[in-house]
This record gives C-alpha cells, sequence and structure tokens, in this order.
C-alpha cells in the first residue's frame, strides 16, 4: 500500500480505481475535506496483505479509518452514510428527502451496483461466454435501470431536488457502465441525471482517483 498525498486531517482512505472507491472519493471531494491517500493495489494483491485484513476482513475497498473518532468504516455504502453523518451535508434533513435517499443508497447497495457488476464480469471479462449468465444480468440490469429511470422521471436527484449520498453511489458503477460501452439511451431520464452529475467538478476529480478507470 502506497501513501499518495499526506494533507492534514483525521481521515485515511484506502482506495484503488473502481467503482466502489470512486463513490468515498467523489464523496471527500464534494465535501472538501482533507485526506490521506492510501493506495491499495488490487491487482498485486494487496488487499489481501494482512494490515488491509486487519482493516476489512472481507478484503474490499475502500477503507475509511477516522482517526480522529476512532472509527473504521468499510462498504461504501457505509462510508457515505458516515461522511454525510459526520458533516451534516449530502444528506438532506427532512425526513421524506433524508429518507429517500437513504432507500435509494440501499437501493444501489443491494440491487443496482451488485448486478452492473455481474453483468461487467460475465459480458465483458467473460466475453459472454456464459449465455444464460449474460441474459439473466442484463434483465436485472434493465429492470433496476427501469425503477431508477423512473424515479428520475419527476425528481433531478434521487432523493428529490438536492444531490446527495445516492447520487454518488449510483454514479460510481454507471460510470463504469459508460467506460465499458454498455447503452443508457433507453432510460433517457437516467441519462440526463448522469450528464448533470458528472458535470460537477468534484466528481470530475473524484474519478480519477487514485487512477482513472480504464475499463480493462
Amino acid at each position: 500500500m502506497h501513501s499518495i498525498t499526506s494533507p492534514a486531517g483525521s481521515l485515511e482512505l484506502y482506495t484503488d480505481s473502481s467503482p466502489n472507491g470512486f463513490k468515498a472519493t467523489i464523496a471527500l471531494a464534494e465535501l472538501g475535506l482533507p485526506y490521506q491517500l492510501r493506495h491499495v493495489r488490487i491487482e498485486q494483491g494487496e488487499h489481501r496483505l494482512p494490515a488491509f485484513l486487519a482493516r476489512n476482513p472481507h478484503g474490499r475497498i475502500p477503507v475509511l479509518v477516522d482517526h480522529e473518532t476512532g472509527v473504521t468504516v468499510f462498504e461504501s455504502a457505509a462510508i457515505l452514510l458516515y461522511l454525510a453523518e459526520k458533516t451534516g451535508r449530502l444528506l438532506p434533513k427532512a425526513p421524506a428527502q433524508r429518507w429517500a435517499a437513504i432507500t435509494w443508497l440501499q437501493f444501489h447497495a443491494a440491487s443496482m451496483g451488485p448486478v452492473l457488476g455481474q453483468r461487467v464480469h460475465f459480458e465483458i471479462a467473460d466475453a459472454g461466454a456464459n449465455v444464460p449468465a449474460t441474459a439473466h444480468f442484463r434483465r436485472l440490469c434493465d429492470a433496476a435501470l427501469i425503477a431508477m429511470d423512473g424515479r428520475l422521471a419527476a425528481n433531478a436527484y434521487l432523493a428529490g431536488d438536492d444531490y446527495s449520498i445516492a447520487d454518488i453511489a449510483s454514479f460510481g458503477w454507471l460510470h463504469i457502465a459508460r467506460i465499458v460501452g454498455f447503452d443508457l439511451s433507453a432510460w433517457p431520464h437516467v441519462s440526463s441525471w448522469y450528464a448533470r452529475v458528472a458535470a460537477r467538478p468534484a466528481v470530475q476529480l473524484g474519478v480519477t482517483i487514485p487512477a482513472p478507470a480504464t475499463g480493462a
């Protein structure tokens, strides 16, 4: 694991260039929080080293360590919630909008993210060799996108009028979907939302840390 930056602050982020990692780097950029970046090179097996497993026994990035509070958080959705709670930002305060943000964050964590991950594996990494699995995850991906498109038909963002951690979570995997060539044009509201989020300077910065994704 390699230290990239050492600004002042209590936060330390262990991550790699991945859709889940980008959720944390986007949120930190949006919040303007200083942090120390530790690049965990997955292709070199650094996520399986004892020092990293001590922070996340599941061996997955990202992991956030807050030295001020003594709290270590893994799983990208949990990290987004932690940062929102810590700062009082990126999570609406009105109950209806707050729970909409949490609901769509969980929708991403339980449905959209895993389904897109499996589709990328079977359709891109495995080159469609397993035809039934490829078709299955395409159908599940389409169903999730239909639900998301319906939500965005009447709302600028997933929580309603305000950009939130739900949007950051969903953007991470859809950014990769665009990079590997998935066509989102059948879902015009998702496509418009994607363009709005992608135009944000913090998002443009976050998807380059610790390096831009290539889809390889």
